[in-house]
């Protein structure tokens, strides 16, 4: 990327040093980094640590940094949701390839390497509840990628007409764009016990994932859509909240970026565990230990 002096209205950084949203210093940030959404979870990341070097904690934003095996490594909260990604993803890149006392773009580019540990609900009838899914593609029902330049080459545009000409997608939703995960990280993190699947990160968890409660649903024949669905043969596997614009934003910026989620749930089988902390926690492990 070209260097460039960024303005205190388009990156403010408090009067600590730290980034805006995040609080936290560049010099805190570490190139591994395990994202989950729920910020009492971190604790539970930080568990595996060797020791803690540094605790932050900023609304829905909370970041727990250490050494994990001797690599120096983070985890950090981003709540729940594709707009609250824009910000983590924004003001990461900016810790690494923003030098914050002349506000000018490093010449020389830093990879940070994330990975999201999550939960999700099944669309295929055969994914087991406690499966950990990779989503090596995602797609966005979020819009969030559609606000940059650069937008159509990180996405697989072909995948998009197919799949909004297959589910009658409503003009009155943003445009869903697909990404996929960083090879080589899916490969390094999932090996051969995960499964490779496609998932798409809803703008919301009732209705944008085809949930009626008390409001009707504007195509509640969305999911069974979803469910047939295939591209190159492939099934779309789950639902989630955030793994698209992290894929996305990540090609953009020149990051590695991969999500993995455990199912808690399968919305075919209407059947769903409560009881998936044992699950996730195992998943962390087995991350922090490939990353």
């Amino acid at each position: 990327m070209n260097s460039r002096v960024i303005p205190p209205s388009e990156l403010i950084i408090n009067p600590d040093g730290s980034v805006f949203h995040l609080h936290l210093l560049p010099e805190q940030l570490t190139d591994r980094i395990i994202l989950v959404g729920d910020p009492g979870r971190v604790d539970m990341v930080a568990e595996f640590f060797d020791e803690r070097t540094f605790e932050v904690s900023s609304r829905e934003f909370h970041t727990i940094g250490g050494t994990y095996k001797g690599k120096p490594i983070m985890c950090l909260s981003h709540g729940i949701g594709p707009d609250n990604i824009d910000i983590v993803m924004t003001e990461l890149d900016a810790l690494a390839n923003v030098d914050f006392a002349t506000r000018e773009v490093k010449k020389n580019h830093r990879t940070l390497t994330l990975v999201r540990i999550g939960t999700s609900g099944a669309l295929q009838p055969d994914l087991i509840v406690g499966t950990p899914v990779i989503a090596s593609y995602s797609i966005g029902f979020d819009g969030v990628l559609n606000y940059y330049v650069g937008r159509n080459e990180v996405s697989d545009l072909d995948y998009e007409k197919e799949f909004c000409r297959f589910v009658g997608w409503n003009p009155l939703w943003a445009s869903p764009y697909v990404v996929a995960s960083d090879r080589e990280l899916v490969e390094r993190i999932g090996r051969d016990d995960m499964v490779r699947g496609h998932t798409i990160s809803a703008v919301g968890f009732y209705g944008p994932q085809g949930r009626e409660v008390r409001l009707a649903l504007a195509n509640p024949d969305l999911n069974r859509l979803i469910e047939a669905f295939r591209y190159n043969g492939e099934p779309v596997t789950n639902y989630e909240m955030e793994s698209a614009p992290l894929q996305g934003l990540a090609l953009l910026l020149g990051h590695k970026a991969m999500t993995v989620c455990s199912i808690i749930a399968n919305r075919v089988n209407n059947n769903a565990t409560p009881n998936y902390k044992t699950a996730v926690r195992d998943l962390v492990a087995t991350v922090l230990d490939r990353i």
